[in-house]
């Protein structure tokens, strides 16, 4: 260690006082690693969404988190539930905001696995078909469709995500075509009726729909949004009685909140940049303004959701047993 020439006049017990800050820290960052290895378990994935601000509003440091974190977890991919990229979407797959909003960001090497996009309502304001196009220009962007299905198995031990497209089940979408021009053209009754088919023909241990809109929970967006989706995407999740979570973002906060008694968490995911203020409603179990992103930990009689807050703790478990 190289001293300065005030820093070998310093007293004794500041340069003792500052060794001692050191080892702290190195201490603390253990206690970090150790306790991210219990988050562990057969099947681990990672969640993020809303992080489309060009590093800005937590979103580099989240990043670096994340990077952190999967060293010790070892996530099998990165699910991306919408909205990448703020405010209107990406022109093409060669739009800069790709590399501002991703490719510079997600920087860290056990951070270039693949990513499960999904799309957000921001991407429906511009080309969507570019996101799905830059599939064929990064290894690790592995969006094959608009909706789709992929299974882990390990140990013994599966899981199904369900990714579905949200946006387009939403009337004030579909009806604007200045603001949202992709919307109106899906077919929303071949997604409805895919996503009946695949969820009567999953059978493995654990099925986690994933879309970028809420079903159920707190926010000051649109009612309409959530009546929408409650009349035409819950009846088909609820049918078979084997989705265990339904995982959301948009609303930029954490919310675990349960509806009725069809045995589904409902969770919305936060931010990975810029979070937002929020409250308990009824049928609220945990509520928090912190951005983030979440870890999913599946083994052969539990699955657990972990909110993971901007400096790596642990706020909230969902826990599923069977």
């Amino acid at each position: 260690m190289k001293f300065s020439v005030n820093t070998m006049k310093a007293s004794p017990r500041f340069i003792m006082y500052v060794l001692l800050l050191a080892i702290a820290s190195l201490y603390a960052t253990a206690q970090d690693a150790t306790s991210w290895k219990s988050l562990k378990a057969d099947i681990n994935l990672f969640i993020a969404n809303d992080l489309g601000r060009n590093g800005y509003y937590d979103q580099r440091p989240i990043a670096e988190l994340m990077g952190n974190m999967a060293e010790t977890i070892g996530p099998e991919c990165i699910v991306a539930a919408g909205d990448v990229h703020h405010f209107n979407g990406v022109a093409s797959v060669d739009d800069p905001l790709w590399t501002s909003n991703y490719e510079s960001i997600y920087t860290h090497p056990e951070l270039m696995i693949e990513w499960l996009p999904i799309l957000g309502n921001h991407e429906y304001r511009g080309n969507t078909a570019a996101v799905l196009d830059y599939a064929h220009r990064s290894r690790r962007w592995a969006m094959p469709a608009r909706y789709y299905s992929h299974v882990f198995t390990d140990n013994s031990v599966s899981i199904r995500l369900v990714m579905i497209d949200t946006t387009p089940l939403i009337y004030k979408y579909r009806s604007d075509s200045v603001g949202y021009p992709d919307a109106c053209r899906q077919d929303m009754e071949a997604q409805l009726q895919w996503l009946d088919e695949t969820l009567k023909n999953a059978k493995e241990e654990w099925v986690v729909v994933v879309g970028h809109h809420p079903i159920v929970a707190q926010t000051p967006k649109d009612d309409s949004e959530r009546a929408d989706l409650q009349s035409r995407l819950l009846p088909v999740i609820r049918r078979y009685g084997n989705v265990d979570m339904y995982v959301c973002g948009h609303i930029h906060n954490f919310q675990h909140l349960k509806s009725g008694n069809d045995g589904i968490d409902y969770v919305v995911n936060s931010a990975g940049a810029l979070a937002r203020k929020v409250k308990a409603i009824d049928g609220t179990i945990f509520c928090s303004p912190e951005p983030g992103f979440a870890v999913v930990a599946a083994s052969k009689k539990t699955l657990y959701l972990y909110m993971i807050d901007k400096n790596g703790n642990v706020l909230h478990k969902v826990e599923h047993k069977r």
